[in-house]
C-alpha cells in the first residue's frame, strides 16, 4: 500500500518510539493517521498495519471493530459527531442530534450525497461540563444550540 511521504515518516517515527517487540502498540495511531489520509480503514490497510506492527490481520480487524472512531466506510470531508450521553442528553443533546439529521438530511453514520458531511451520534466526547457538545473532525464545539449548529453546518457547506 502506498502512503504519502509525510505519513510514511509519521509511521517510522511512531514505530521507532516503541521498544523492540512492542510495535503492536502502534496499531491504533497508525490506523487513525492512515484513516485520515485515505478516508477509511480498508482491508488493504488492515493487512499493511498488521505487517508493520507484527500482529495478525484478525487482531487489527478486532481493534477496528472495537473502537468507534475507526470506520470501514468513508466519512464525509467533515465528520460531525453529536454527543447524546447523559450530560449532553440532559442539556438537549438528543434534540440537537435530531436537528442535525433534519438539517443535513442523513442519519447515523451516513454521508451526504456530495460527500461533504457525515453524521454520527456518539456516546461521549469528554465535554460533559460544556454540554451539549459537538465534534467536527478534531474540533470541539461546546454548549451548542440548534442555532449555533445551523451556523456551523452552513459554514461547513461553504468551505469546499
Amino acid at each position: 500500500m502506498t502512503f504519502s511521504s509525510e505519513l510514511e515518516n509519521r509511521f517510522a517515527k511512531l514505530l521507532d518510539s516503541y521498544p523492540p517487540g512492542r510495535q503492536r502498540s502502534a496499531v491504533i495511531p497508525m490506523l487513525l493517521y492512515a484513516q485520515d489520509e485515505i478516508g477509511s480503514v480498508t482491508p488493504e490497510l488492515i493487512e499493511e498495519v498488521a505487517r508493520r506492527t507484527g500482529v495478525t490481520p484478525l487482531q487489527v480487524d478486532e481493534v477496528v471493530g472495537y473502537y468507534s472512531m475507526l470506520h470501514k466506510k468513508p466519512l464525509g470531508k467533515y465528520h460531525v459527531q453529536v454527543c447524546t450521553n447523559i450530560s449532553c442528553l440532559l442539556r438537549g443533546g438528543m434534540e440537537l442530534w435530531e436537528h442535525a439529521c433534519g438539517k443535513v438530511g442523513v442519519g447515523h453514520k451516513e454521508v451526504t450525497a456530495d460527500g461533504q458531511i457525515s453524521l454520527e451520534e456518539v456516546e461521549c466526547i469528554g465535554a460533559c461540563s460544556w454540554a451539549p457538545a459537538v465534534q467536527v473532525n478534531y474540533d470541539f464545539y461546546h454548549q451548542v444550540t440548534p442555532e449555533k449548529l445551523d451556523r456551523l453546518l452552513d459554514s461547513l457547506r461553504k468551505i469546499q
